[in-house]
């Protein structure tokens, strides 16, 4: 697998199809293979589920055929939808948020749909998502329908942390290879127990603002025809996100930023997100 790769958790559901679209036009962007990783998990607690049996049936070899056979068609019809992309399909065993996180180690982008067949059934309801995306090597993106797929801009959440840096770094070069702005948000919370005064806010607003511009110019030397508009103000950093990716194409945001607690491998706001968000969510991390 190549580090360029982009890895599309696949198992044949609608969702699981949504995110291989979307991984098709960003490989498409990028000049860079797609693998679907199908994971083959025998033993669940109510049986197996997914295409060849019927649920609640363990499967045999047949079954194992059929989903290769599945991941095979998949790969191949989509390298015919899209002439010139290098798609390849693999079928796993083993516990699915497990698999995809050992695999993500060799890609460069993970994508997930919201639900599937079996192991990624509630997938952001539930830990899995949790799990994939806290764990995973790469930055992982999560699909859900329903969500735009329009061309308005890219946003990234920032707040000052090493996390939030790396999704800046990210968000930046998918705003330049998408062609369309980028909306920067820093969202300051209110200090906890007392309102601050007016002049106190815009104090810290125009000091949050600067740190920003600052952490943006190596940025905008680097892509000048990138516009960038920033985007301060006092608030709720998750509903402030959610709310800009109503009108967003793809929200950014690291794994963990300054409020996240200690141990903890995602933070509330992404996980906000990731049940929330009007557009597809990237988690962005360093390999």
């Amino acid at each position: 697998m190549s580090r360029d790769e982009i890895l599309v958790g696949y198992d044949g559901s609608a969702d699981a199809s949504l995110a291989l679209d979307w991984a098709l036009d960003e490989a498409q962007r990028g000049g860079r293979p797609v693998r679907l990783a199908y994971v083959f998990e025998w033993l669940t607690v109510t049986g197996w589920i997914g295409p060849g049996v019927a649920p609640g049936i363990w499967p045999d070899e047949t079954a194992r055929r059929q989903v290769e056979e599945l991941v095979h068609k998949a790969a191949a019809d989509a390298v015919a939808q899209r002439p010139g992309t290098t798609v390849h399909g693999e079928v796993y065993d083993g516990p699915p948020a497990l698999v995809l996180q050992e695999r993500s180690a060799d890609a460069g982008l993970l994508v997930l749909g919201s639900r599937g067949h079996g192991g990624f059934a509630g997938l952001l309801a539930g830990s899995t998502a949790v799990a994939v995306t806290a764990h995973a090597h790469c930055p992982v993106v999560v699909v859900r329908a329903g969500q735009a797929a329009g061309a308005g801009p890219v946003v990234v959440g920032v707040d000052g942390s090493e996390s939030s840096r790396v999704a800046l770094g990210f968000a930046v070069e998918s705003a330049a290879q998408r062609r369309v702005p980028l909306r920067v948000v820093r969202v300051v919370a209110p200090p906890a127990g007392r309102r601050p005064s007016d002049h106190d806010e815009r104090a810290t607003v125009a000091g949050e603002r600067a740190a920003v511009e600052e952490s943006l110019a190596p940025w905008r030397d680097t892509f000048p025809d990138v516009d960038i508009d920033i985007e301060v103000a006092p608030g709720n950093p998750a509903a402030a996100l959610v709310e800009a990716s109503r009108s967003a194409q793809l929200v950014v945001v690291g794994s963990r930023g300054l409020g996240g607690l200690r141990g903890m491998l995602l933070g509330s706001v992404s996980q906000q997100l990731l049940q929330h968000s009007s557009c597809p969510v990237v988690v962005a991390r360093e390999r």
